[in-house]
Order: structure tokens, then C-alpha cells, then sequence
């Protein structure tokens, strides 16, 4: 059982422009770390993404979270973590902090994740063996399908999942080869041109078939002149994918995206506000068929499934350290699979995790493998970092989800 828990705030100074965005200048990577120990001595590690300021209270929340557990087997606890989720995801007078969303619930994020991560280890193997393993009632069970149920009930879930798990052996074969991974710090927005330029020519060289720049410039015309620039650099035969980082309203987007579709970019990435649903249906619209690709700072799955409902998103790209944990993963892993629409994680965790749920996803629900974000920024913090070859994450032998950082 859980005989104690640890709450760790990990802030990560990062070099001159690394990390950069049009919102987001000057970002400290952070984590707030739960270790959860059973009495077997196996400690399960999880933990949110910040940017540094407000680390420390995510970290406060998930103690009140983390505290509830001890005495608790994790068998126990995630036979039935539906209702253990929902019950702290409700609690009446933390809820009024959110609900689902904020620093309450990156907190449960990082609770969820610990237990998952726990879960693994209690097991001895690692969590992509785990997920896939599991039966579509186990999977379920662990997940809190409340406010979802206009388009996905427990029944439907369990039918999704059987579905596609019927010809989970034909996918195995991704183990052997790897997942892919697409370049994402080529172009971070405080990096000069010539280091854009450099970076393009090295992602090239080292295996990735696509790459992303920033945008989200003051003047329009300097996001139109790098974004050429990487194009000519790159080459017709790489994926492109453009990020603003929710930098321009409305009209902006609707202006500025029209001229970066001459790239021909495979996505542009969080165009605006992400709670403006309708102006993303609008933009959407507006500059097909280039396609949108959201959900970084959408906050849950209740959002998410607005999202897929008006049908503005080409690509979705829930994170498990910014909602709430794998289990929150899952629900919108499954809505976005009835509704076809591919998932590419952002990876606040530097794909530590993901690499697990992108195997679990490919193989399980039958999501296209498309590929997975690569950031290399913080690799030497991990006990067991991502591993990568010519583009691809190389599957994790690992017991448990890769999570456990360095003391």
C-alpha cells in the first residue's frame, strides 16, 4: 500500500531563446513531482508542466490530492480510478477553483500520473505494455467519462475500444520499428535566422521528415520571410508545421494564415485564443484546406469535445501533463477516434510519457502514427531519458513511464 508521498517543485533554467514563443519569451521548464511510495519500497513518480511562476501552487494542490491515497493499494485504487478521479476532480471546495482547469487541475494531472506511473512498476512492466494489455473494461475504468456522455458513454467506450482491439497484433510491428518524432526546437521565436537555418539543415540530417517553427511576430512579415526561408531550407519533401501560440484574434489569423498557406504547412498550431471555439470554427473555414491544430492550453476533455463537435481541428493535441493525467488522455484519445481525428500529443513532459500513450494509441485504438513532438531540452534530468534514432523514439524497456527525473 502507499505508506508515504513526496512533493517535489523542479524548475529547469534553459538556454538563451530555448523555448521561446510569441506569448512565452522567457519560459523556466518546471514540473510539479509527486512520488507516491508503497510499502514494497517501488515509488511511482508523476507530475504537470508549468513555466515557473505558480510551480509551487500546483505543488500545494496536489498534496491535498496525494495526502487522500495513503493506506491505499494501487491495485485497488486503479481497478476503479474513474471514480477516485471524479471524486477529486469534484471535491466541493477545491472544484470552485476550477472546475477542471487551472492549478487544481494540473494537480490531479500530476496525482494521476503517479499513480499510473506506480501502477506500472507494481506490475514490472512498462506502461505502454501495460495500457495495451488491459482489457476495454479495465481501460474504462479508469476514466471519468462525466459530461461526455452526448457523445461517448461507458457502453460506447467499451465498444471503441473491443473494436479496434481486434486487430491490435497487426500494429505490434511499431515496437520494432519506433514511433516517429518531428523536430520541434528548430525554430524556438527568439532564435536569429541563421540558427533557424542551421537547426533545419541538422533536424534534416538527423532522420526527421518534419519540423516547427514559431511564429506570432509583431510585423506579419517577418513569421512570411522565416517561414519561406525553412521551407527553401527543408525542402518540398518535409512536413512544415507553424505555431503562434495563440498570439493573434480573428481577423489577424485569418489574414496572416492566408499567406503562411503558401508554404503549404501541414498544420498552423493555436492560431488564437483556446476557449474561442467559434472563432477557430470560423478560421477554420476560412483558410481550408489547411488544417488547425489545437489543444495544448485546452484544459479538459469537455473542451476537447466541443472541439471535435463543431469539427475545427485537423489535428488534437492533448497533453497529459497540462489535463488531467493519463486518464483525462484517454477520454480524448477515445473522442477523437470516433470522431477520426488524429492525436499528436504536445509533450510538456519532453515525450517521456507520451511515447508510451502514442504506442498505446497507435496500437490499441488504431490511431494513425503519425508522429510525436521531440524536445531534447531537458534529456539529461530524466534516470531514463527518450531515446531516439534517424527521427524515431526507439519503444521504452523501462518498467514504468519513464517519469522518474533525477535528484
Amino acid at each position: 500500500m502507499i505508506k508515504s508521498i513526496e512533493i517535489r517543485d523542479a524548475r529547469y533554467s534553459l538556454g538563451k531563446g530555448v523555448g521561446s514563443d510569441a506569448i512565452h519569451r522567457d519560459p523556466i521548464y518546471s514540473y510539479a513531482v509527486v512520488n507516491l511510495e508503497d510499502d514494497s519500497g517501488l515509488i511511482g513518480s508523476g507530475f504537470a508542466f508549468t513555466l515557473g511562476e505558480g510551480n509551487d501552487l500546483v505543488c500545494k494542490a496536489a498534496h491535498f490530492y496525494a495526502n487522500q491515497l495513503k493506506g491505499s493499494d494501487i491495485e485497488e485504487v486503479m481497478a476503479n480510478f474513474g471514480v477516485t478521479y471524479k471524486s477529486f476532480a469534484n471535491e466541493q471546495q477545491f472544484r470552485w477553483l476550477g472546475p477542471q482547469k487551472g492549478i487544481v487541475h494540473l494537480a490531479l494531472a500530476a496525482v494521476t500520473n503517479a499513480c499510473w506511473d506506480l501502477w506500472a512498476k507494481k506490475r514490472g512492466v512498462p506502461l505502454w505494455k501495460l495500457m495495451i494489455d488491459l482489457s476495454a473494461e479495465e481501460l474504462v475504468n479508469t476514466i471519468d467519462l462525466s459530461y461526455l456522455e452526448d457523445e461517448l458513454t461507458r457502453e460506447q467506450a467499451i465498444d471503441l475500444i473491443l473494436t479496434n482491439k481486434r486487430n491490435q497484433s497487426s500494429r505490434t510491428s511499431i515496437l520494432d520499428v519506433g514511433y516517429p518524432g518531428y523536430d520541434t526546437s528548430i525554430g524556438w521565436f527568439n532564435y536569429p535566422d541563421h540558427q533557424v537555418r542551421d537547426n533545419v539543415k541538422r533536424a534534416v540530417e538527423s532522420g526527421f521528415t518534419a519540423i516547427k517553427l514559431k511564429v506570432g511576430s509583431k510585423n506579419p512579415e517577418t513569421d512570411i520571410r522565416r517561414s519561406n526561408m525553412v521551407r527553401e531550407v527543408a525542402g518540398d519533401g518535409v512536413k512544415i508545421m507553424l505555431d503562434a501560440n495563440q498570439q493573434w484574434n480573428l481577423p489577424e489569423a485569418i489574414t496572416i494564415c492566408r499567406e503562411l498557406s503558401k508554404i503549404n504547412p501541414y498544420w498552423i498550431e493555436e492560431p488564437t485564443h483556446p476557449d474561442d471555439i467559434l472563432a477557430h470554427k470560423v478560421l477554420c473555414e476560412s483558410i481550408a484546406p489547411i488544417k488547425l491544430a489545437l489543444g495544448e492550453h485546452v484544459p479538459n476533455a469537455i473542451i476537447f469535445k466541443n472541439y471535435l463537435q463543431v469539427k475545427c481541428a485537423g489535428f488534437m493535441q492533448v497533453d497529459a501533463v497540462r489535463v488531467g493525467g493519463v486518464s483525462e488522455f484517454l477520454a480524448v484519445s477515445l473522442l477523437c477516434r470516433k470522431f477520426n481525428v488524429p492525436v499528436v500529443p504536445h509533450v510538456g513532459d519532453m515525450g517521456q510519457l507520451h511515447q508510451h500513450l502514442v504506442l498505446f494509441n497507435h496500437i490499441t485504438l488504431g490511431h494513425e502514427a503519425l508522429f510525436l513532438e521531440h524536445i531534447p531540452h531537458l534529456k539529461q534530468n530524466f534516470v531514463n531519458p527518450v531515446q531516439l534514432q534517424n527521427g524515431y523514439y526507439l519503444t521504452p524497456q523501462d518498467i514504468g513511464s519513464s517519469c522518474d527525473l533525477k535528484m
